[in-house]
C-alpha cells in the first residue's frame, strides 16, 4: 500500500500534493514523501465521493470544505473495500441494478394504478348506510324547493316507481324542476328525475328504462364509490363541510365506466321484464340521442348522455331485450302519463326551474 500514489488538495492551501496513504484501524492519514508533509488523520467514513468517470475517482470530506484526494486507475482490494460507492441512480437502484429496479417500480406503480380505479368498488359497501343515507340528504337540500308535487302527479310517479322498484330499493324518487334532460342518484338511494328527460321522454316507458337504471346505480352504491374515487374517502368519513353543493356538482359529473355503466342497464332491462314494461322505448330514447352510431347535434348536448356516454352498443341491448310474443303493458296509461308530464307546470308552489347553476 505504501506505493500507492494518489493527489491531495488540503483545502487550505492551493498546494497539490502528490501522497502515499498509510492507513490506520478506522482511517488513514496521507503524507507527502519529498517534503515530509503529514496531513491530519482522516477516518473512512468521512468520505464522499465527488466524482468517478473513466478511471479517475475523486472524494471529499464531509467536515472539511475544499478537501480532496484522488486517484487514476482501480484501487487496491485494501483501500476499495473502506471507500464510499459510487451511486449513479441512487443506493437502491445501484444495489440491485437499473434495469430489476425499473421493473420493480413499473410494477408498483401499476398496483397504485389498479388499486385507485379499483379500490373505490371495494371501499365502497364498507361505508355505513347511515352516513350514505345523511351525504344524500345534505345534497337534497340544494335543490332549493324544486321539486315538483301534484297530487296526480304524485301518484302516477309512485305507480311507475312501484313497477320499476318493487321491493323500494330507492329510499325515494322525485322529480326536480330543472329543464336539462337528466336524471340522477344520490347517495343513500334518492333518484331524481329533471323535469326536462320526462319532457324529452316519448312514452313512460322511456322513463320507467332511465329510472330501472338509476335503479342500478342504487343496487350497486356506484354514486358513493364514484365520490371515493373523485374526492377521495375523507369526504364520505368526514363530514361535507358546508361543501354539499359542490358535491352535487361531482354526483352530476361523475362518470362511472363501461362496467358499471353495463351492469346498471342490466338491472333496468331485468326490472322492465319482471314489470312487463318493453325495453323497445328505452332503446328508441338510445336512437333519439344519437345511440345510432355518430351522436346527433342534439344527442350531444343531452346531459344525461354527457354522463352516461353514448353507445349504439346499449342501444343493441336494450332492442336485443325485447322478448318475441311477450305481452308487455305500458309502464302508465295516458292519464298517468299526462299528469307525470304536468307534474312541475301544474304545481304553484315549486320554485321556478332554473338551469346550470348548482
Amino acid at each position: 500500500m505504501s506505493d500507492f500514489r494518489l493527489w491531495h488538495y488540503d483545502g487550505v492551501s492551493a498546494v497539490r500534493r502528490e501522497v502515499l496513504l498509510q492507513s490506520h484501524m478506522t482511517g488513514f492519514h496521507l503524507q507527502e514523501a519529498d517534503s515530509g508533509w503529514t496531513g491530519a488523520p482522516v477516518d473512512w467514513a468521512d468520505l464522499t465521493v465527488i466524482g468517478a468517470e473513466k478511471g479517475r475517482s475523486a472524494f471529499g470530506h464531509r467536515a472539511m470544505p475544499g478537501w480532496r484526494m484522488g486517484f487514476a486507475g482501480q484501487a487496491p482490494a485494501e483501500i476499495a473495500a473502506h471507500l464510499p460507492r459510487v451511486e449513479r441512480y441512487g443506493r437502491w437502484i445501484d444495489r440491485f441494478g437499473f434495469w430489476p429496479a425499473a421493473g420493480v417500480f413499473t410494477v408498483i406503480a401499476a398496483l397504485v394504478v389498479w388499486g385507485a380505479a379499483e379500490a373505490p368498488a371495494v371501499i365502497a359497501p364498507l361505508i355505513p348506510q347511515s352516513w350514505e343515507n345523511r351525504m344524500g340528504d345534505a345534497m337534497v337540500g340544494d335543490f332549493g324547493g324544486r321539486f315538483c308535487h301534484t297530487q296526480a302527479g304524485d301518484a302516477a310517479l309512485r305507480a311507475l316507481v312501484a313497477q320499476v322498484d318493487p321491493k323500494g330499493e330507492a329510499r325515494d324518487v322525485a322529480i326536480a324542476n330543472i329543464p336539462l334532460v337528466n336524471a340522477v342518484t344520490l347517495p343513500g338511494g334518492r333518484i331524481i328525475l329533471f323535469d326536462g328527460l320526462v319532457q324529452q321522454a316519448g312514452s313512460p316507458d322511456e322513463v320507467a328504462g332511465i329510472l330501472g337504471h338509476e335503479l342500478g346505480h342504487v343496487r350497486h352504491r356506484d354514486t358513493v364509490a364514484g365520490l371515493v374515487r373523485q374526492l377521495g374517502l375523507s369526504v364520505v368519513l368526514g363530514g361535507f363541510g358546508g361543501s354539499s353543493g359542490g358535491y352535487l356538482n361531482s354526483v352530476l359529473a361523475l362518470s362511472y365506466g363501461r362496467d358499471a355503466e353495463a351492469a346498471a342497464d342490466g338491472v333496468a332491462i331485468e326490472q322492465m321484464r319482471q314489470a312487463a314494461i318493453s325495453p323497445a322505448r328505452t332503446a328508441d330514447f338510445f336512437t333519439r340521442m344519437g345511440g345510432k352510431g355518430e351522436a346527433t347535434r342534439e344527442g350531444q348536448a343531452m346531459t344525461w348522455l354527457s354522463s352516461h356516454p353514448l353507445s349504439s352498443e346499449r342501444r343493441k341491448r336494450f332492442a336485443a331485450a325485447i322478448e318475441p310474443g311477450a305481452r308487455y303493458r305500458p309502464a302508465l296509461d295516458a292519464a298517468q302519463w299526462r299528469a307525470l308530464r304536468a307534474s312541475c307546470a301544474a304545481d304553484p308552489d315549486v320554485a321556478k326551474a332554473w338551469g346550470r347553476d348548482f
